[in-house]
């Protein structure tokens, strides 16, 4: 005897249904104990008939990013694989991935120093954002079919991800400048706001201040009225810089960084914002001023080195830890903060649409070309695969 399943979506909530075929049609059957146990969202086995909140066909195999040996080099650590769209377990939320960021760190997890226990294969990228295209029973409580969330999560480089519901942040749209906020904004707020124990009136210098994290650091220094700096590589980016409030954008291709803070800033830095690394951090560490504060949230232009770090010349270097923090959306939302994108519009082989350009946007970052948050499209909107009648 066999019986078919169906499952419904209905206000947000899941209901499994059993029948067994009779002469007559088909007759309920209660829900017993014979139900798997992960039967939870919809047999992934008739995933060609299902149909997502935009009516699009849900696809039974999937693009993803997976680093499958260890290097510093992005390009041969990574391999594109084609996989299972993953079903999700009682409080997972399975996104559908719209954006998703690139930030420097993707390099140091790829050449495994984050966690030398986690040893290759395992999935590339931190964050997404997108709609939710399918969910567990325990999820549906709190999400449907159709929402839009952003999340962090080992595994973002991928057309589709899992994620449990408790670590994802709903949000109005899928909009990349929501996006900005998870990794790059956060780690500005944290650093500034409760590490960086800002004073009015304090100097405050921002080294790559028109990247991804940068920009946040400028203004919320600016609003807890500080003066400050800010160092970066075009005119173009010194501009945007005055745009959201920097009082000094110095281009160090133009103008030496050393001789400029000696020069106009005699008393020294009050606090140092740094995350490049090297001889601009040996700069910095000599221009603060007397209990000046240095806070290190990375060394980029070392992280393509076997080491990770490039050569310092410091004595001491207070690092502090970074952590994760939402708390910027209302800013953003009441247009407090800008949160300036890159999807490499203006880069040479255009835009980053698609998985596959995860490659070319992680080198843009790294060459310094990006003004803003480095995002990339993975499923731009236009490209609708519309199920025909």
């Amino acid at each position: 005897m066999s019986t078919s399943r169906l499952l419904s979506l209905r206000s947000g909530t899941a209901v499994l249904r059993l029948f067994r075929p009779t002469r007559g049609g088909k007759e309920a059957l209660s829900v017993g104990p014979r139900v798997p146990a992960r039967r939870y969202i919809i047999d992934m086995s008739y995933s060609s008939h299902f149909m997502d909140y935009k009516r699009t066909a849900m696809p039974s195999a999937m693009k993803k990013l997976v680093v499958t040996q260890l290097s510093p080099h992005f390009r041969e650590a990574v391999r594109v694989q084609t996989v299972p769209v993953p079903t999700p377990g009682n409080e997972e939320l399975l996104i559908r991935n719209r954006f998703v960021g690139i930030n420097a760190s993707d390099i140091n997890y790829s050449a495994g120093r984050y966690d030398p226990t986690v040893k290759p294969p395992f999935d590339a990228g931190f964050e997404g954002i997108g709609e939710v295209v399918g969910l567990g029973l325990g999820a549906s409580s709190d999400y449907t079919i159709g929402d839009t969330v952003a999340y962090f999560r080992n595994g973002a480089f991928a057309e589709y991800t899992i994620a449990p519901a408790k670590e994802c942040i709903r949000v109005p749209l899928v909009k990349p400048e929501f996006l900005t906020l998870l990794v790059s904004g956060a780690t500005a707020y944290i650093a500034l706001k409760r590490l960086g124990d800002l004073t009015k009136g304090e100097t405050v210098l921002v080294t790559a201040a028109a990247g991804g994290t940068g920009q946040f650091a400028v203004q919320f220094a600016k609003q807890a009225g500080c003066h400050v700096i800010g160092t970066c590589s075009t005119n173009e980016k010194a501009g945007f810089l005055k745009s959201i409030g920097c009082d000094r954008p110095i281009n160090y291709k133009e103008e030496n960084l050393g001789e400029t803070l000696r020069k106009e800033y005699p008393k020294g830095i009050d606090v140092v914002y740094e995350s490049i690394g090297g001889s601009i951090l040996d700069v910095a560490v000599n221009c603060l001023a007397q209990k000046g504060r240095l806070i290190v949230i990375g060394f980029i232009s070392g992280y393509q080195s076997a080491s990770g770090i490039p050569a310092f010349k410091g004595a001491t270097l207070p690092v502090k830890l970074l952590q994760k923090s939402a708390s910027m959306r209302g800013f953003f939302s009441k247009g407090e903060l800008a949160c300036e994108v890159d999807c490499g519009d203006m880069a040479e082989e255009g835009r980053f649409s698609g998985l596959e350009s995860v490659f070319r946007a992680v080198d843009y970052m790294y060459a310094g070309k990006n003004l803003g948050k480095v995002v990339v499209e993975v499923a731009p909107a236009a490209q609708v695969n519309v199920k025909t009648k």
